[in-house]
């Protein structure tokens, strides 16, 4: 019998209460060098939220307009700087205990997010979350090429990165926990689908139970 319970988190806006990629830049690179990359990139920038420019690769030209072919190491200290003194202040304390309270019960708890995975899987290390399913930035000897390796993690690819982890073995019971447009194709999956905003916290039950309907 297939007693699999698995919970799927967004991350920003849904366990964050903004935007943490803005943040981390900010934190790595300062007000003056993310105005200027912000202008550099303004026309992407804007075009994002009209549907004119992907999402992922403006991210991706932003980082690199911002900081340059940095190597991995440098970009990985400033990930693990922004994890310890400014991501605490932008997480949900509602949110940190419903992914306790899925941990406690024995499910799976993953984290979806179109962010980087840079910051995103330290974080998640240090709650007990095992499995990130996040944008990835692409390397090239160390170095940060400028674009993203694979596809942005985002709407429709969230479904195909969880289906791609799970494999032959699907959850019995998903969960799937999302604040955005980004998130209504893995909510559509879940059998206890949550959007910020929309309806109260589904209802959740131990590893081969059942939630209430």
């Amino acid at each position: 019998m297939n007693d699999r319970v698995v919970a799927a988190f967004d991350f920003d806006g849904t366990i964050t209460t903004s935007d943490s990629f803005r943040a981390f830049m900010l934190d790595a690179v300062g007000p003056a060098r993310f105005a200027v990359a912000a202008l550099r990139c303004l026309p992407s920038l804007i075009g994002v939220p009209l549907g004119w420019s992907p999402r992922g690769p403006t991210k991706a030209r932003f980082l690199y307009a911002a900081m340059g072919p940095v190597r991995r190491e440098v970009l990985e200290a400033a990930a693990q700087r922004f994890v310890e003194r400014r991501l605490p202040a932008l997480l949900r304390p509602d949110m940190l205990a419903r992914v306790a309270e899925h941990q406690a019960l024995g499910h799976e708890v993953v984290l979806v997010s179109a962010s980087p995975s840079i910051y995103l899987r330290m974080w998640a290390k240090a709650i007990g979350i095992g499995t990130v399913l996040s944008s990835e930035l692409e390397w090239r000897d160390g170095v940060y090429t400028g674009h993203l390796a694979g596809n942005n993690c985002w709407g429709p690819e969230k479904v195909a990165r969880l289906r791609a982890w799970w494999g032959t073995n699907p959850p019995a019971t998903l969960y799937a926990y999302g604040d955005s447009r980004g998130d209504k194709e893995m909510a559509e999956l879940a059998q206890y689908a949550w959007i910020r905003g929309e309806s109260a916290l589904p209802p959740l039950a131990a590893a081969g139970g059942f939630g209430a309907a």
